[in-house]
């Protein structure tokens, strides 16, 4: 008896029903192995889910520059008048309304209101509030929404980081990035529709870890899983040929594997195997294009002068944020830019200037250039980090070396661009930004926001996984209608 007699002969009732819709598997290898024998496909995009978007999206992309280790909003986007006036006074347990601290300051007696010693000023139209060591975002400040409301309920790295890449805290989901891949494809046929690049920064602190499983595709097909460009030697890891191959032998390796595989899957009807094809596709095209993505040389000076110096150094912020337009221009669908070093719970006077040097001209530069290029009005830009910072000094009142601790309850962020009203402020907090007192925004509304400029009704995009139907909201979510334009 053949092996495949022998699977058949105990073939249970889900294994027969989901043989049986193997059809719909080998319907999209043949569309995938041959574009255009769906004419109604449209050709602009490739991928998705049909029905998807659900309805006239506002932005067809997204540029998410994440701050890792949680910048402090009381240094760039909570000014906080009352805190300066009583700067010094202690805080009793009464003042957190049994919040949990972390570790690092629970047991801390003295817990002392700390001021921030940098100063703010309003910008543009709207009077966006900024504090001052992001000049440059200052003069773009009308293209901002700025949130003050931000809430999560994770005081942890790890989880709160996970908690706004996947919308839980536990790893395993898919990315946010790998949904919007999921729902929408990409506009492009030969560079992924997710990816990543990442980026160290200038402050003096160790910085946190990031995991490949925050840009992953959890129980989605893996081919919607974000793939990491990289500033030093291959920008993607086995992309190039090893010494010796030829492209032709290349091409001929390729196109034997894939009769092997689409045999396979013909037998099987694994959907993974598609995906393995695709991949394979994919990585084959990526030859070609990802080397011509890579090299800036072709930028104007006015590029550099825009984006700054640091630019032309692969692997910075700023190189990153000019390689974000390019994949813009593109059409890569979902952009994630993550930025280490905030993490300041000592030493915030020296460390904030150097990250805000790192990443204030050339966010502001990313505006303004997607703007002149007609595209901002189509690309939707998020800005902030996993959590905010405490209203008391962490180790002592030092204003010449304080830091401050984790705090979830509330803290700010940026959006610009594709569906977002810039020049305004949203959500207020209290004197000692401690609580939300109007409009608060948890992770679940900001990735409801986001899927809503997409054209995604959040609670529609679903895959059921285990018997359930899972979405990045989970069971939560509304879309935040005052930050919309």
């Amino acid at each position: 008896m053949t092996t495949e007699q022998n699977a058949a002969l105990f073939e249970t009732r889900r294994q027969f029903l989901g043989r049986a819709s193997a059809g719909i598997g080998s319907a999209a290898l043949a569309s995938l192995l041959n574009p255009g024998l769906f004419a109604s496909a449209p050709a602009e995009r490739v991928g998705g889910l049909p029905g998807f978007p659900n309805f006239a999206p506002k932005a067809k992309r997204v540029i998410y520059l994440f701050q890792n280790g949680a910048p402090s909003q009381f240094e760039l986007f909570d000014n906080k008048p009352e805190v300066t006036r009583r700067h010094g006074e202690p805080l009793d347990s009464s003042f957190f309304q049994g919040q949990r601290l972390t570790g690092m300051t629970s047991r801390q007696k003295d817990k002392r209101i700390c001021k921030s010693v940098f100063k703010f000023k309003r910008h543009g139209q709207g009077g966006v509030e900024l504090g001052e060591t992001l000049p440059h975002l200052a003069g773009v400040a009308d293209e901002i929404a700025v949130v003050r409301s931000m809430q999560t309920e994770a005081i942890n790295h790890d989880p709160a980081v996970t908690f706004f890449q996947t919308g839980f805290q536990q790893a395993g989901r898919p990315s946010a990035g790998a949904w919007a891949s999921y729902g929408l494809g990409s506009e492009s046929a030969d560079l992924p529709a997710f990816v990543v690049m990442l980026s160290q920064g200038s402050a003096k602190r160790n910085s946190q870890a990031l995991y490949a499983r925050l840009w992953g595709s959890g129980f989605l097909p893996s081919e919607h899983q974000g793939v990491q460009f990289r500033s030093i030697g291959d920008p993607v890891l086995y992309l190039a040929n090893p010494k010796g191959i030829s492209a032709r032998r290349r091409r001929r390796m390729l196109d034997l594997g894939q009769a092997l595989n689409k045999a396979h899957h013909d037998r099987l009807g694994d959907p993974e195997i598609v995906t393995r094809i695709q991949q394979a596709e994919m990585a084959y095209r990526m030859q070609a294009s990802v080397p011509e993505l890579m090299d800036t040389k072709s930028e104007p000076e006015s590029t550099f002068k825009l984006y700054g110096e640091s630019a032309r150094k692969p692997g910075t912020f700023a190189a990153n944020c000019l390689l974000a337009r390019r994949l813009a221009e593109r059409g890569v669908r979902f952009i994630q830019l993550y930025h280490r070093g905030w993490d300041h719970h000592s030493d915030t006077p020296r460390d904030l200037p150097l990250q805000c040097g790192d990443i204030d001209q050339s966010s502001a530069a990313l505006i303004a250039d997607l703007k002149q290029r007609g595209m901002l009005d189509e690309t939707l830009i998020i800005w902030g980090g996993e959590f905010g910072r405490t209203v008391y000094a962490q180790g002592g009142l030092n204003m010449e070396k304080y830091g401050r601790d984790h705090h979830p309850r509330c803290f700010s962020m940026w959006l610009a661009g594709g569906g977002i009203k810039g020049g305004t402020t949203y959500g207020t907090t209290d004197d000692f930004s401690f609580n939300v007192v109007e409009n608060p925004v948890p992770v679940y509304d900001l990735h409801a926001t986001m899927l809503h400029c997409l054209g995604i009704d959040h609670e529609k995009l679903t895959f059921k996984f285990q018997g359930r139907h899972y979405r990045l909201t989970d069971v939560h979510g509304n879309v935040v209608k005052g930050l919309l334009a």
